[in-house]
């Protein structure tokens, strides 16, 4: 890997003097290699989201200000020409055979830049999330004291490294300690199935459609998994129907995490030991989290409000944006994650949906999840997503847009009298819609905002 690092540092190096620099690469060993590289240079490494539209592909290009992307030949083949003012790096037109004289390095302080991660966009244009080197590494050492990791450890790396959770937990925090991770750059359940049985991961990381698909394998068997002593969701709430049947599969409980880019991004993880249905755990060691009423008001424990976030590893702020980074914090500097939690006495975090997602049906709060876990206990039900939509009488009611399981029949009567038996009559969906696939963004989490009233089922 560092004879790797070296010769990426001395391409950069010729290339380019402009302090930040693009990567774009599959999941992979080339990932670290190539940020190693540019971080030798003193250079903030820029992550870029290949699976982002041309256009938002390009403005995030400009945006960091890049003039140099570290990539691959396949990767312009899927994503198409990188504009014009990019200088590319191709990894796979390097001789590697001939070691280059060595570049200069320029260490980086702890409150340098190392990366800027770009969100997602799902409200807008994507924004940069500045991490210094400080903000990793401080969340590299909560995580791994928090559960334990050890050179010993392996893991099985399958999301992508342009997010914050690839990025820390699946690169970083093995390369720190000397862990080893087998790399896929596809999310296939059965060659993740094969993966598990040939290299005998002990920790494995995913979101829950992930983990959704690999109970659902028709390969599947509870050896599969027998080497994991810990195997965390993040990125959206697991459902209980994808828990408990993952756990009837495998015999594995999945522990939930939870975590933001803003946070570098891990802030709280239920660890085995204390283990519970719903809970994300309780805040890593140095994190400071409360629950923020409407007004402000701090709340007490079993109280819904905002969750904040205060630690060594939450952002200095978004890049080039001073007013959102500014919004971003209270007057104590808490971060506002804009997410909906309680907080149980003892510590234990749930989160119950987004502050923007949050329905009011006739003068009641109404989360989505909670109709979504209903949906999802359905036998017929693979995934499923719920919006509010405007009502003259009522201010909002429910619609639900639904996945199947293969091979099930859609039958929207049936499944609202199985909402009918187990929830409320107002929070039952007014119209269930089936879609052979809900929007997902890159890493596979559920995007509502896409959904809309005027979003046809089939």
């Amino acid at each position: 890997m560092l004879l790797v690092a070296r010769h990426v540092a001395a391409a950069v190096d010729r290339t380019t003097d402009r302090p930040r620099v693009g990567v774009m690469l599959p999941t992979s060993g080339l990932f670290p290699a190539s940020m190693i590289a540019g971080w030798r240079l003193g250079r903030t490494m820029v992550p870029l989201n290949y699976l982002l539209s041309k256009d938002d592909l390009a403005f995030v290009i400009d945006d960091a200000e890049l003039d140099a992307v570290i990539t691959v030949k396949p990767m312009l083949e899927f994503t198409g020409p990188l504009p014009e003012s990019v200088k590319t790096i191709l990894l796979d037109e390097m001789n590697f055979k001939s070691l280059p004289a060595r570049s200069p390095r320029r260490p980086m302080t702890p409150e340098n830049p190392a990366v800027i991660l770009y969100t997602s966009g799902t409200s807008g244009r994507p924004k940069g999330v500045i991490l210094t080197d400080r903000n990793l590494n401080a969340n590299i050492d909560q995580v791994t004291e928090w559960i334990h990791f050890k050179p010993a450890d392996s893991m099985l790396g399958v999301l992508p490294q342009f997010h914050t959770f690839g990025l820390t937990v699946l690169t970083l925090l093995p390369l720190a300690l000397g862990g080893r991770v087998t790399y896929t750059a596809r999310f296939m359940p059965k060659r993740i199935l094969d993966l598990a049985r040939e290299h005998r991961p002990t920790i494995f990381i995913g979101i829950p459609s992930m983990y959704n698909a690999l109970r659902l394998a028709k390969s599947a068997k509870a050896e599969d998994f027998a080497s994991i002593r810990l195997a965390v969701a993040g990125g959206e709430p697991l459902p209980d129907a994808v828990s408990d049947g993952f756990h009837d599969v495998f015999g594995l409980r999945i522990c939930e995490g939870y975590g933001l880019t803003e946070t570098a991004p891990v802030a709280n993880v239920c660890r085995p030991e204390e283990y519970r249905a719903h809970s994300v755990g309780k805040a890593l060691p140095n994190i400071e989290e409360r629950i923020v009423g409407e007004d402000g008001t701090i709340l007490g424990p079993d109280q819904d409000g905002e969750i904040r976030i205060k630690g060594p590893n939450v952002m200095p702020g978004y890049f080039k944006r001073p007013e959102e980074t500014a919004a971003a914090f209270d007057e104590e500097g808490f971060f506002r994650t804009g997410d909906m939690g309680r907080m149980a006495a003892d510590g234990h975090l749930s989160i119950t949906g987004r502050i923007k997602e949050m329905l009011i049906i006739g003068g009641e709060n109404v989360f989505p999840r909670e109709i979504e876990e209903v949906l999802d206990r359905h036998p017929s039900v693979k995934a499923s997503a719920v919006i509010g939509v405007p009502d003259t009488s009522r201010g909002e009611l429910p619609v639900a847009f639904v996945e199947l399981v293969d091979d099930a029949t859609f039958d929207e009567a049936a499944i609202r009298s199985f909402c009918r038996n187990e929830i409320a009559q107002f929070k039952v969906p007014r119209e269930i819609r089936l879609l052979e696939a809900l929007p997902r963004n890159p890493t596979g989490k559920i995007q509502r905002r896409q959904l809309t009233a005027e979003t046809p089922g089939l």
